[in-house]
């Protein structure tokens, strides 16, 4: 029952999402612009930096309440943590108040890394942020992000169970961002740079897919 209860909780809560709710207030369905998906990075490209950052804020807390609830709430649960986490990853990601076609989970896996353990959250964000911008894609932090997590996790804990799950979240993400490695390849996935030059990313882009 705890374990029905704690992937309940994380589902249903992934599937708020604020860059759907956003768009919808202003008229369009973000599943539609930019990239397709209901997120933090398509909503930095269709909206702006600020409704991004709203969306990334939003997603990674309630990932980390959830977390968080289900850990005082079930105490004695030893993989909780993980379970709901993952549950709220993939809520998110498949959301069935979206027909199942959120967004790829990065925020939430942020939120899920910082109810665990803080400092490590910390820790890896800047690890992150360096790798990011060492590769200029956003799309290497959620890929590398979850499985660094993953094992950080089994090794910390030595919980099967948690480490399944984490696991198939993992390949989950891994599977989501496979459209991203191939406009990497092929040079239309947008640089993070996009953040600070975006008339030269679109332009960079346009002629990639034209060429």
């Amino acid at each position: 029952m705890q374990t029905l209860l704690c992937s309940l909780m994380g589902y249903l809560v992934g599937n708020i999402n604020p860059a759907y709710i956003i768009a919808k207030i202003k008229g369009f369905d973000i599943r539609k612009k930019g990239t397709g998906n209901a997120g933090a990075s398509n909503a930095v490209i269709i909206m702006g930096k600020k409704a991004g950052a709203v969306v990334a804020i939003f997603d990674i807390f309630k990932a980390a309440v959830a977390v968080s609830v289900a850990a005082m709430l079930f105490p004695k649960l030893r993989f909780a943590k993980a379970l709901t986490g993952g549950a709220c990853i993939l809520g998110h990601i498949f959301p069935f108040l979206m027909n199942f076609h959120g967004g790829k989970g990065l925020a939430c896996l942020g939120g899920v890394i910082l109810a665990y353990e803080p400092c490590f959250f910390l820790i890896l964000l800047c690890c992150e942020l360096i790798l990011s911008l060492t590769f200029d894609y956003i799309c290497i932090v959620p890929i590398s992000g979850s499985m660094i997590f993953t094992s950080y996790y089994a090794f910390t804990t030595g919980d099967i169970a948690g480490t399944c799950v984490l696991s198939a979240v993992a390949l989950v993400m891994l599977y989501k961002h496979i459209e991203n490695i191939k406009r990497i390849q092929n040079g239309t996935e947008a640089h993070i740079s996009f953040l600070w030059k975006k008339d030269q990313e679109i332009e960079r882009i346009k002629r990639n897919v034209k060429g």
